[in-house]
Formats: structure tokens, sequence, C-alpha cells
């Protein structure tokens, strides 16, 4: 088990009157890139909070693990409890768990199937997930005009994991731009789950191509599903030419792609914002100051022409 503490004892000292408050985070998986830029964003925020304790563990992606984690921190005492899910559909033993104890919990970037049935003293964090997938195949709608492929054109889309309320909502909204008049010329023709990971990506572009499927363009619910197809295509020689790619979340790894020329699409995603964003709610919460159930931070659409904004973000 991965475990971190933060503490601004240094900080604590010099106040000397200041209340240690302690903060217990489990993430579904640190190996995660984005995962991994969100807990920085955590670490980075209690780094700069006198009297902040923060208490970060990997689940792993293990159900049954965050569960443990979280009524471990409850048994500790811990003055608030961060979850990013491993599994979205199962976090109503998570909320009802930390509601009887009395301690504030904050759900981040994965939205949890009890959303809207979130008790007082809990909320969630994130962006609004019918943005990312909106902006991104809506993009790739415009570049696929103007390639002159207006008239049709086949599309391939990956899917993250399919119990993530993200995947899920990313994938709903291909189809729903795709129901619309300005993009109804495209036609899903494969889609299939890769798991938000390069590997699997990697892999399911290899079946794909050698099933000779024939596509236009790929929507991938994330860069990292992106940058495996990328590596598929490039090893079989497709011409980069041939189709439009994107992917959702504005990694490093994917702006580097994006500048190599060889990703068309991504949407920013503030992986560190949201990462402060649940820090700074579960203190207000704590402090019984009022805070909305959802709070969002917007996703931005990052092509090669605005792609300098955000070289530094995530």
């Amino acid at each position: 088990m991965k475990k971190l503490v933060i503490g601004a004892l240094a900080a604590m000292l010099m106040t000397g009157t200041a209340h240690a408050e302690k903060i217990g985070v489990s993430i579904a998986l640190l190996e995660h890139n984005f995962l991994a830029v969100m807990a920085k964003g955590m670490t980075d925020y209690a780094a700069k909070t006198p009297g902040l304790e923060l208490q970060l563990e990997d689940a792993q992606n293990d159900v049954a693990k965050q569960l443990d984690q979280v009524n471990n921190f409850i048994a500790s005492g811990v003055d608030a409890i961060i979850v990013n899910a491993v599994d979205t559909s199962a976090t109503q033993a998570m909320t009802d768990a930390a509601a009887k104890a009395g301690v504030p919990l904050v759900y981040v970037n994965r939205q949890p199937i009890n959303v809207d049935t979130l008790p007082d003293g809990q909320a969630f964090v994130a962006s609004n997930e019918v943005d990312s997938g909106t902006l991104e195949t809506k993009e790739i709608c415009r570049l696929l005009k103007e390639k002159g492929k207006g008239s049709g054109a086949n599309i391939v889309v990956m899917v993250g994991e399919l119990s993530n309320q993200a995947a899920v909502q990313r994938t709903q909204d291909v189809h729903d731009v795709i129901a619309t008049p300005d993009c109804s010329f495209m036609k899903i023709v494969e889609e299939q789950t890769a798991n938000w990971n390069r590997a699997q990506g990697q892999d399911l572009m290899t079946n794909w191509i050698a099933k000779g499927v024939k596509f236009d363009a790929v929507v991938a619910n994330n860069d990292e599903m992106a940058i495996g197809a990328i590596q598929a295509l490039k090893a079989a020689g497709v011409a980069r030419d041939s189709y439009v790619i994107g992917g959702v979340d504005a990694t490093q790894d994917a702006l580097i792609a994006m500048q190599a020329g060889d990703l068309d699409v991504t949407i920013f995603q503030d992986a560190h914002g949201q990462g402060a964003g649940s820090i700074d709610t579960a203190l207000k919460i704590k402090k019984g100051e009022k805070v909305e159930k959802k709070v969002y931070i917007p996703f931005q659409l990052v092509t090669p022409a605005n792609i300098g904004d955000f070289l530094n973000k995530n």
C-alpha cells in the first residue's frame, strides 16, 4: 500500500495555536497519469496550508481495499475524507459509512452513482463529463468535414473502464453528437473498451487493423488510449493523413504527441485544479461553510492552434 503523509509542521510550530486538521484521501490508482497529477494538486495545496496533514493512499483499483481505507480513515479520527472512486457504481457504502460517523466526504473526478442523493456534509468535485466527449467529438466532426469527409465517415471509439461513469458519459457524448444534423455523417464501426490504458489501446487498435476495419477517425475516452492507438497505427504504417484522432485530459504526453503532429484533439481537464478543489471543498464542509453538491471545473478544447496555453497546466 502506498501511503504519503504531508504535514505543515513548521507552520504549526510558528503559529503555536494552529489546530492540525487531517484529511484522508483514497485514489483509485496512482499509476494512472491523470490521477497522479490530481494527487499532486492535493499535496501542493496541503503543503501551502498551515496545520493541514494529508494522508494519501492508493486503492490499486480494488473496490474492497478502497472501502477498507475509508473505514480506517474514520477509525483513525480524520477530519474529512476525499475519494476518487475505483468503481463509481459502488460508492453508496462509503457514503453511508462517512455519514454515520459524521465525517465530511468529498468525491473527486469520478462521479459517484449516488451523486444526486448525497447527504449533508458530502459533495462532488470534478468537470462535467457531458462537456468532455461533446467537445472532442464536435471538433473531430469539424476536422472530418475539413478533410472532405462530410458526406460519410467511419469512426472507431475507444472506451474507458465500463464501471466508470466518465467512460459511460463520454461515450454517450459521442453518440449524442453523431445524432445531431451537423455530424450525422459520422458512423461508429467499432466501439470497445481499452480501460483507460495505453497498452490496451495499442492492442485494441492493432486488432482492428488486423481485422481490416476501415475508419476515418479515432475517438478515445482519454489520451492514454489515444496514444496507444497512435503507436499501433505507426507500427502498422498507416498514413497519418488518413485519419483524425482525439483524446481527453491534455496530459503532458498527449501535448507532446500533438506537438509532434500525432494527435489532433484533446480536452483539457484540470487535474491539478480538481485535486486542490477537493481539498478546499472538504475544508469548507468541515468548517460548516455552505458548498454546492456538485463543484464543476470547466473542460477546455485543446488543438494545435492553442496548445501553447496548456503546455504547463497538467
